[in-house]
Order: structure tokens, then C-alpha cells, then sequence
């Protein structure tokens, strides 16, 4: 199942993604079926659980029935969120988890490549959260060295501290993919990476939120990302450092992890810093982050 939050004509909400673009909006499906499904939004969905889940299976096997007809909401009426539009936390991220990534930051720095043996948490702050489409806002005045990096993206499903890795899987709901723009020259003034990864907009996610089993070859995912159609980078989730079971229990080790929380996992090589000459961003570009059975992901860049 694909779950996307989205805007129509009743307001928000959210629901499944349907063949062809259609959504069929779950708490209106649920009511009309006579279930029981939360109407505050993608975050009380997934904290409802497996109860949840298993109510929106039902209806999905019962979206093409006319008694349910009036919970479709029809391709190109509704505008697409981010799947959890305002996040009750920041968002995790993983940064220098793809070997070729790490060996071209050190070749930028002039230094021998050296992998880090434990994860490297920073966080992203809800207001760096927008939804596909989107436009991200360049200010040059707050940075002239702005970057894309794709990613995916883990969503928590189940409340867990100190999480064994061969427990983790069992506490994501699903994936969903996320660009980290990054103004790297802010990552270099400040010598750290909160502020450059944190700017308003800078966080955009979607389209949908894939449901865990519906991935049966989490490594075999494909990461790729273009500027204006020309591509930069492209991995597997297999070339990790830190597999997803690995970054669930380090980062969980005393910190209790929630449903609703994100993790961004890193990103390959291929980033504008890196390139010679270097490529930054500017308004007029387009970036498009896909990941095979997630979709894609497109942030338009303008202006102030």
C-alpha cells in the first residue's frame, strides 16, 4: 500500500494511492464502511497500529466497489502533501554512509578517505519539511553553495528503545524518499551540520509512504537523482555502510524511537560540492530524487 497525505477540496487528509493517481481517502472510506479509522492525519494512522493497517487492507480490496465511490478523490483534484506533513520531531538523518560518497568528501578535503565506525546523527528541524512539487526558496543571501542529496527514508511504526538489529524492521512501518539540500558553505562556517541541513523547505519528502512488506529487496532499492534531466547520482541501498537494522538500533540505544519519527539514511556520491568544477543549485533548476518502487520526488528551485 502506498499512503499519501494530500489537499482537496474538503481540506486535508489522507489516504491510499491508487493505480492511475486516484486516492482513496481512508477516514471517508472507513466511515462509509462502517470501520473505524483516525481522521486527524497520516500521523494518528500510523500510531493506531496494526489495527489500523489492517483496516486500510480491507478497504483497499474495496476501493473499486460503488459503495465506496464517494471516497475517491480523482487524479489531478487533489494537491500531494509530504506524507507526514509537519513531523512532531526532527528528522533523523544518517550523513557519510556511502563509501563513495565519504572517498569524494575527502578528496574535496585533501584528505586519505576514512570510514566512520558509527553512525553520524544529525536532524533536521519540521519546518525543513515540504511535499512533492514543492518549490524549495534559494536565498543567495543566506547561501550561494546550495546542494541535493537523495535519500531514503524510514518511517518508525512501533514505539522502541535499545532495539536489537534483528528486531528492527519489525518497528518500520514503511519508506519514503527524502532530498537533504544542504547549503554547504553554511556546513563550513558554522563546523557543523545543523544549520546548513536545516533551512525552512529544506527537507522535501514524498510522494508516498511504501508500506515495509510491500519492499521484498530493501538492498536491491535504487537511488537516483537528477538536475534539470541530467543525472548526478546514482547507489543501491545495499552500498550503505550502516544497513537501516544497524541505524535503527544505534540511533535507538537510549532514545526511545516513535511511530511517526523519520530517519533519512545518507546519500551517495555524486553531490554538486564534489563535482570539479563544483555545481550548485540555482532558481530555474529542477531535482528529481527517485527510488525504484517508491517513485519520485520532484523540488523545483526559485527564487526568494
Amino acid at each position: 500500500m502506498r499512503f499519501v497525505s494530500y489537499h482537496g477540496a474538503n481540506g486535508d487528509s489522507y489516504g491510499l494511492l491508487l493505480a492511475g493517481g486516484d486516492i482513496l481517502d481512508l477516514p471517508a472510506a472507513a466511515e462509509l464502511a462502517g470501520k473505524n479509522l483516525p481522521a486527524a492525519g497520516m500521523l494518528a494512522f500510523i500510531a493506531a497500529g496494526e489495527a489500523a493497517l489492517a483496516a486500510a487492507r480491507r478497504l483497499a480490496g474495496s476501493a473499486g466497489e460503488p459503495r465506496l465511490a464517494s471516497a475517491i478523490r480523482r487524479a489531478g483534484t487533489c494537491r500531494l502533501r509530504a506524507p507526514i506533513p509537519r513531523p512532531l520531531k526532527n528528522v533523523f538523518c544518517v550523513g557519510r554512509n556511502y563509501r563513495d560518497h565519504v572517498a569524494e568528501g575527502a578528496r574535496v578535503a585533501g584528505v586519505a578517505p576514512s570510514l566512520p565506525k558509527y553512525p553520524q546523527f544529525f536532524t533536521k528541524p519540521p519546518t525543513a519539511v515540504i511535499g512533492p512539487g514543492e518549490p524549495f526558496h534559494h536565498d543567495p543571501n543566506v547561501t550561494q553553495r546550495l546542494d541535493y542529496e537523495v535519500e531514503l527514508a524510514v518511517v518508525i511504526g512501533r514505539t522502541g528503545r535499545d532495539v536489537a538489529p534483528a528486531q528492527a524492521l519489525d518497528h518500520v512501518f514503511g519508506f519514503t524518499i527524502v532530498n537533504d539540500i544542504t547549503g554547504r558553505d553554511l556546513q563550513r562556517q558554522h563546523e557543523q551540520w545543523f544549520k546548513g541541513k536545516g533551512l525552512d523547505g529544506s527537507c522535501p519528502m514524498g510522494p508516498a509512504i511504501v508500506e515495509r512488506g510491500d519492499i521484498v529487496d530493501l538492498g536491491g532499492l535504487e537511488l537516483s537523482l537528477t538536475v534539470d534531466g541530467q543525472e548526478r547520482q546514482r547507489a543501491h541501498v545495499r552500498d550503505m555502510i550502516f544497513d537501516i537494522p544497524a541505524i535503527i538500533s544505534s540511533l535507538s540505544k537510549g532514545m526511545t524511537l516513535e511511530p511517526g519519527d523519520i530517519i533519512a539514511t545518507g546519500t551517495p556520491s555524486g553531490v554538486g560540492f564534489a563535482m570539479d568544477p563544483p555545481r550548485y543549485l540555482e532558481a530555474g533548476n529542477v531535482v528529481v530524487c527517485r527510488i525504484s518502487e517508491l517513485g519520485e520526488l520532484v523540488t523545483p528551485i526559485a527564487g526568494r
